[in-house]
């Protein structure tokens, strides 16, 4: 196994992801920031976080495994979040329970920060995903 996870004793709890991810292997995988689009360049849900996170996710897999790797391999995710605040948790985590099990990303999560940013690169871009895994 390349990637071992663990939330240590005395780490906040419950979280949605593992606090720490042990990974031992030669080869980094790095996925750029993804985001709610189709490969010609469609947009994904405008407007709807849940459904933006979830298509994120889903190119985050396709980007994953064009390198030979999996949600498995994963070591750790950031998401990025336009005007974000607290009251967006359910619909956040209501885009990444949706997708998980079509993706084979486990719950909890691979150590993940959430990150608030006032705006990414297009207007209808509400959410932003990077990857960072590691394979024998």
């Amino acid at each position: 196994m390349t990637v071992q996870y663990l939330s240590p004793e005395g780490m906040m709890r419950p979280t949605p992801y593992h606090h720490v991810a042990v990974g031992t292997g030669a080869r980094h995988v790095h996925v750029s920031g993804q985001i709610a689009r189709l490969a010609d360049g469609t947009p994904v849900a405008p407007g709807d976080l849940a459904g933006q996170v979830a298509q994120a996710l889903r190119n985050t897999a396709l980007g994953l495994a064009g390198a030979g790797a999996s949600f498995a391999d994963v070591l750790r995710l950031t998401f990025y979040v336009t005007r974000w605040s607290p009251e967006k948790i359910g619909d956040f985590m209501a885009g990444v329970e949706g997708v998980a099990e079509e993706i084979g990303l486990r719950l909890p999560m691979p150590p993940a920060s959430l990150i608030g940013v006032e705006h990414l690169f297009e207007d209808d871009v509400l959410v932003e995903v990077e990857a960072t895994a590691i394979l024998d």
